[in-house]
This record gives C-alpha cells, sequence and structure tokens, in this order.
C-alpha cells in the first residue's frame, strides 16, 4: 500500500497562501528549495488540484531553459517533469509532461492509487487535500511552519468531522526560522 503525505509551506497561524493566492511571504532559503527539491525526487506520485497545476505547469517544464536559472532551479525542474503527476480537476480538457487527468471521483481514484504498491505519494493542492482529508485517506502530514502571520487566506486544515490522531515523528529548524514539523496518522 502506497504512503499519502500533505506537505506544504504554511505560515505560523496556518495559511498556504495569503488572500488573492499571494504566496509573496514564502519565498524558500537555499536551504528548504532543496528540501523540495529532494522531496519531489523521493516522490512516486504527485495528486494535484487543478489551481496549483495551473501554476506549477506554467513554470517548471521549462524553468531551466530560463535565463539566469539556477544549479538549484534546473536540478528541481529536471526532478519535477519527470516525476509522474496526476491532475484532478472537471475543468480542463488536457495535462502535458508526465501527467494524466482525472475528471471523476478524486476520492476513488485516490484510494485506487493508495491500494497500489510503489513509492510515497504527495497530495499537491489545498481543496485536493480538503478532500482527501476528510475522507480519512492522508498518512502524514508535513508542516513547513514560516515565521510569519498574515492574517487569513488559504487554511492548510480543513474542517472536519471527527479527530485525527497523530504522531509526531520529526522536528527540524531549517534557515531562515522555518519550523519543519512531520507526523503521522495514528490508524
Amino acid at each position: 500500500m502506497r504512503k499519502l503525505i500533505f506537505a506544504m509551506n504554511l505560515s505560523l497561524d496556518g495559511y498556504i497562501a495569503a488572500p488573492g493566492d499571494d504566496l509573496g511571504w514564502s519565498v524558500p532559503s537555499d536551504e528548504l528549495f532543496q528540501w523540495w527539491s529532494d522531496r519531489v525526487a523521493a516522490t512516486g506520485l504527485a495528486l494535484y488540484g487543478r489551481r496549483l497545476w495551473e501554476g506549477m505547469s506554467a513554470h517548471w517544464p521549462t524553468a531551466d531553459q530560463q535565463p539566469g536559472a539556477t544549479p538549484a532551479h534546473i536540478e528541481y525542474a529536471r526532478r519535477w517533469r519527470a516525476m509522474p503527476k496526476v491532475v484532478f480537476s472537471s475543468t480542463i480538457d488536457a495535462v502535458d509532461g508526465n501527467a494524466r487527468l482525472v475528471t471523476g471521483d478524486a476520492i476513488a481514484e485516490i484510494t485506487r492509487l493508495k491500494a497500489e504498491d510503489g513509492s510515497p505519494m504527495d497530495l499537491c493542492g489545498a481543496a485536493l487535500a480538503a478532500s482527501a482529508m476528510r475522507a480519512g485517506l492522508i498518512d502524514e502530514y508535513v508542516l513547513l511552519t514560516a515565521p510569519v502571520l498574515i492574517g487569513a487566506g488559504t487554511p492548510f486544515f480543513t474542517a472536519l468531522d471527527n479527530w485525527v490522531n497523530l504522531n509526531l515523528l520529526e522536528t527540524r529548524t531549517l534557515s531562515g526560522g522555518v519550523v519543519l514539523t512531520r507526523y503521522e496518522t495514528r490508524r
């Protein structure tokens, strides 16, 4: 069975984006960027919601060919292109690169994918993660908490019908005061 992991940068007050999908507060340090790059390299399958897919697919397919691309950005772009992806959306018609589109029931497809053998899957996108969270499908939560309060926006955690008990796996402080915290769902 594959593990399903939800990892995102978030503000200290629990938001992954400020109003208007503003991510200006979450510019990663070199260390955090490398952590994300290594994560992409270790991910067997990334599950994207439409909004995050549109942002990522607009930049990363050619980011390594842009003037001034750093070695870290070149490495990330190559890893991102190579990583298999599933995009869940009922409003787009096609995806390209190493991705396939699912227009039907996201929870049914995620459940099917979890039942397969393979390396971990990452959830990418707040709305998709909220659905998986409510369905009890997430095995691990990784919070990369930035030392900033933004006051409103898109929350990391969604409203739940039941408590989700967690076990702490790791805490680590990264440069810039970002705190990495990993939890597994207690089943």
